[in-house]
């Protein structure tokens, strides 16, 4: 190597670990650094967050990860929607379960897309376990969205075909390290532990999907808190997990700048102001071919007048929804909730999609699987190349039978970035969610209790306000 190549490189090399950096980061942050339209945008993702897990709380995969988390005794962070505690690792692993199930939460569409609420759950077991501050509670979540989104702007996983909870990993294990009050030479060691220990593969989305679909994510934080546990205990990590000559970079992302000075703090915006809340209990690819779908049948009126339809979406939309012939022919709702030709049908039958649209007899209904066979889905590249936080493009054209052609093009919807839930949207859908399973009374106070998260001196009594049990 000559002396100029030498010289060039050796900013680069002399650059402290990023495992490091990041663990700088997580330690300086201070509540004092978030701004109240940040503490409102949390509020907003936890009340979204928990309203999504109670809605679940009585599907079989949830249910089963619950009785795993209760199995043994002595837990000290609440199970949400019990009365009963589980140790913290375990509780995030179930209540994250839950908010995932429905794939209705939130949202980030960077290089790919990411749910940065699957990170609450573990935040807020950590937080009860460890007897938290409101403070210290609303800071670990700013810390955990800040990590995972900027991690997803950084490194595309998903290209090499890698899962997207793989970014939740440094994100929980930083913001539960934050929350045991972990020094940061002890914050980088949970970050080297966490993301050595579990890497989930981009399998959980393809073909036909299995119930991890909605658990990888709640397993990535459940091994993350375990991780800042050995961490505080004085276990290290491979190191250095990024930049080692058979780590991270090397391994799984491929080469990537992290500009962790450019991450959010006092004067400096948070990504979590760039999360979206979805409309629509569907995977981020397909709320928009809702509406445009929608808008199609509604012109169109008789259904039985289609010969064809395409569906144009960008390259990560087909990939997840289009690509696999499975995707035409779903056994479950893990695999309709991320089949655009199934979604796009049931939205044009129903005029709407809701958690009731996947129910057995609905995803193996003949003609609903017969008007299937005539939706073609395809990537447009210009689609593609328009995609960002506030824009999801779809377009859904009808073919008639007379050779009419009837298009819709759709880029955002209701809780995107662009058209964010305001207080009264959030609630509407927490009180879709939570159905008839409280009396009103009580969800206006479980409301009131949220939308005062940042007030609250018990995180227990909160949290016991949400039970389901008599």
């Amino acid at each position: 190597m000559t002396q100029h190549a030498q010289a060039a490189e050796a900013p680069k090399n002399s650059q402290r670990p990023l495992a490091e950096r990041l663990a700088a980061y997580a330690d300086s942050l201070r509540y004092e650094d978030i701004d109240a339209a940040t503490i409102e945008r949390i509020k907003s993702h936890v009340i979204d967050t928990i309203g999504c897990g109670i809605a679940a709380f009585d599907e079989r995969p949830v249910r089963v990860c619950r009785e795993v988390a209760l199995a043994y005794a002595g837990g000290v962070s609440t199970v949400i929607g019990t009365g009963l505690r589980a140790t913290p690792d375990l509780a995030a692993f179930a209540n994250s379960a839950a908010s995932r199930y429905h794939d209705f939460n939130d949202a980030y569409v960077g290089r790919f897309t990411g749910h940065p609420s699957d990170n609450i759950a573990a935040c807020l077991a950590v937080a009860e376990a460890e007897r938290a501050s409101a403070a210290e509670l609303i800071t670990s979540i700013a810390l955990a969205y800040e990590i995972n989104c900027r991690l997803i702007d950084a490194l595309d996983i998903a290209a090499r075909n890698w899962d997207p909870p793989v970014h939740g990993l440094p994100a929980v294990a930083l913001a539960a390290g934050k929350l045991m009050k972990l020094p940061a030479d002890k914050l980088a060691q949970a970050v080297n532990i966490a993301i050595n220990d579990h890497i989930p593969m981009g399998q959980t989305r393809a073909q036909t999907n299995s119930d991890w679909k909605g658990l990888a994510a709640p397993e990535a934080g459940r091994n993350a808190v375990f991780a800042a546990v050995l961490a505080r205990g004085g276990i290290t990590g491979p190191a250095p997990i990024f930049e080692g000559r058979k780590g991270f970079f090397q391994l799984v992302s491929g080469p990537g700048e992290v500009a962790v000075d450019g991450f959010g703090r006092k004067g400096v915006p948070f990504r979590i102001h760039q999360c979206g809340m979805k409309p629509y209990p569907a995977v981020i690819y397909s709320q928009t071919a809702i509406a445009a779908a929608i808008a199609v049948a509604k012109e169109v009126g008789d259904l039985e007048r289609i010969s064809a339809i395409e569906i144009a979406t960008t390259k990560r939309g087909y990939e997840q929804t289009g690509r696999d012939p499975e995707k035409w022919t779903p056994e479950n709702r893990d695999t309709a909730d991320h089949s655009l030709p199934y979604i796009t049908a049931r939205a044009m039958f129903e005029g709407d999609i809701d958690n009731d649209s996947y129910e057995h007899a609905k995803i193996h209904d003949p003609r609903t699987l017969a008007f299937m066979r005539k939706i073609k889905v395809s990537e447009d590249p210009a689609l593609t190349a328009r995609t960002g936080p506030s824009t999801v493009p779809t377009r859904t054209t009808a073919i008639l039978i007379d050779g009419q052609r009837i298009t819709r093009e759709v880029d955002d919807v209701p809780g995107f970035v662009g058209r964010p839930m305001g207080r009264a949207d959030v609630e509407h859908k927490f009180r879709s969610n939570i159905g008839r399973r409280w009396p009103k009374q009580k969800t206006d106070a479980v409301l009131k209790a949220l939308w005062a998260l940042d007030e609250t001196r018990d995180l227990s009594v909160l949290l016991g306000m949400l039970s389901l049990q008599a």
